[in-house]
């Protein structure tokens, strides 16, 4: 019975549509229809098709007089002259709450956690349109688009738009989504009865804590924890916080061998040795669930992780920039191979390299026969990807595998995907602290800045304005962390050692952004004319230069 309301949908789609391939001025046909719904005489504007819900049996239909545009007077030009930016507003929010119902009564008839081909189709041929709506008004995508996180085909079709959202918006509609169906109530330190309190030893936390969330009924977790320490009367929030702390630095216990130290010593790398603890595959997976879990609850824990780790959470590609998190000089030469000619250096390099196993150096081959392939000027970047694949992916592939299967029982991957790995960070680890004092006192200036020079006495005034969040997010642009070292930013590492937060002058030109190398924690900061356009531009490249990177 709904089958005329989706074709009409559809055709509504393809007018606009065809309007939307016009001239501005020559969509008047349709502005005029969608102004003048309630005839010539009234001065208001009429909404657009009208999509009426019907009680509570979900039905919608078309309003006829809508329908019938012939009933219209289009001859005014006056109220014509509107762009078709107004026929979107006018119409989006309804199309798109009849395009999700369209989706569900789809999925009616589709097994659970298959899209229907039939409405995957339908998107692909309304793509156009539909990133209108959702550029116009992305509060479309929260409030009617829930088929994105069912589908990664279509999810990745709208996933730029989606992450050009603001943060906090997207936290929202994350912890939405996440909680749908469960208790509206913040629960997470009163459990059902007393068979969910997991209940552990203090003495032996992680392994006690990783036995009974083992045992323990996920749904029951994902709607509340409760946390008791063995031979203590104690519970609340107050102790589940407790637990998740003192978990957090367990998990990173060099005794159980899982993570290793980056070279920065802040942040932590699973280790490709772990294998040394028979259980290790055992417990990465509760790490994961660990992790989740803290997610789930909005829990924060005391933990870093490397830029790659966190992109292997999200599914994101490593690159060769990632390795400078575990080897710096390493990172260094796959940046000089990348950068130079090596057609006659006599590398002699090949498709296989050595890598330490236990102590011991074993060839491992990069692709099939790679010890028989060389490397060369028009192979190069393959290599380099390759070797980074290896280094950070493949070395610890079992690791990363037995984590994600913890962290998914909490998380779905469609729901974090919503997030960059900067901002997973800031999630799971919270918003530190920046003293911008200590900040001022321990940078450096080079290319011809100095302290006393405006543009930077200009800077200064803008990181004193700035939210603490945004400030954490220039600290991550410029260094690739969001963290100041223990001792403050005296003692922040770069890729030789300690390096110092650097300003570089760049010559201005109108609309350039300031741009950063993470290597040596350099801002190469353009001098800019004024304060204003300093700091228009400098929020510009943190709230939308996340992947703009370059290394010295």
């Amino acid at each position: 019975p709904l089958e005329l309301l989706w074709h009409s949908l559809d055709e509504w789609l393809v007018l606009i549509a065809t309007e939307l391939m016009k001239n501005k001025r020559d969509s008047a046909n349709i502005t005029s229809i969608l102004l003048k719904q309630k005839g010539p005489d009234h001065q208001d504007s009429a909404p657009a098709p009208s999509f009426a819900t019907a009680g509570t049996e979900g039905r919608k239909e078309l309003s006829t007089d809508a329908v019938d545009l012939k009933t219209y007077d289009v001859a005014g030009k006056q109220e014509a002259c509107a762009d078709y930016q107004d026929v979107i507003s006018m119409t989006a929010n309804r199309l798109s709450a009849v395009i999700q119902a369209f989706y569900m009564c789809c999925s009616c008839q589709m097994p659970q956690g298959m899209t229907s081909p039939r409405f995957i189709e339908f998107v692909c041929k309304h793509d156009d349109v539909l990133k209108c709506f959702v550029n116009r008004n992305p509060k479309i995508i929260f409030d009617h688009f829930h088929f994105l996180l069912e589908c990664p085909e279509l999810m990745s079709r709208f996933m730029h738009i989606i992450k050009a959202q603001p943060f906090k918006d997207r936290c929202e509609w994350f912890y939405e989504h996440l909680h749908a169906g469960q208790p509206d109530s913040d629960m997470v330190h009163r459990p059902v009865n007393e068979n969910d309190i997991l209940l552990v030893h203090r003495d032996s936390i992680f392994r006690s804590s990783c036995e009974v969330v083992s045992k323990a009924n996920c749904a029951k977790l994902k709607q509340g924890i409760a946390v008791r320490f063995h031979g203590e009367e104690g519970m609340g929030q107050g102790v589940v916080r407790e637990w998740f702390d003192i978990l957090s630095s367990e998990i990173v216990n060099p005794d159980y061998a899982l993570f290793t130290q980056s070279a920065d010593g802040t942040t932590f790398q699973p280790n490709s040795n772990s294998s040394v603890n028979p259980d290790h595959l055992n417990y990465f997976r509760f790490a994961g669930q660990i992790l989740g879990l803290a997610l789930n609850h909005r829990q924060l824990v005391n933990i870093y992780f490397t830029r790659s780790f966190y992109k292997h959470i999200l599914g994101i590609p490593v690159n060769y920039q990632d390795v400078a998190s575990i080897d710096p000089e390493y990172a260094k030469n796959l940046q000089w191979i990348l950068d130079n000619d090596i057609s006659d250096l006599g590398l002699e390099l090949t498709f296989s390299v050595e890598t330490d196993v236990f102590g011991a150096m074993e060839e491992v081959p990069l692709k099939p026969g790679g010890a028989s392939i060389l490397v060369t000027q028009e192979n190069k970047a393959e290599y380099v990807q390759l070797v980074t694949e290896l280094r950070m992916t493949r070395a610890i592939q079992p690791q990363i595998n037995a984590f994600l299967q913890g962290f998914h029982m909490f998380i779905p991957p469609s729901l974090i995907q919503l997030f960059d790995e900067y901002e997973l960070e800031l999630l799971l680890s919270g918003m530190p602290e920046i003293d911008v004092n200590d900040w001022l006192k321990n940078t450096e200036y080079t290319s011809g800045y100095e302290r006393g020079d405006q543009v930077i006495q200009w800077f200064w005034d803008v990181v004193e304005e700035l939210t603490q969040e945004e400030r954490v997010l220039l600290l991550q642009f410029v260094t690739g962390s969001s963290r100041v070292p223990h001792g403050g930013f005296a003692h922040i590492m770069g890729g030789s050692g300690l390096q110092n937060f650097t300003i570089a002058a760049v010559p201005y030109t109108a609309n350039l952004l300031p741009t950063s190398s993470t290597c040596i924690n350099m801002l190469k900061l353009p001098e800019y004319p004024s304060k204003e356009i300093l700091k228009d531009r400098l929020l510009v490249a943190l709230h939308c230069g996340s992947y703009g990177y370059t290394m010295a």
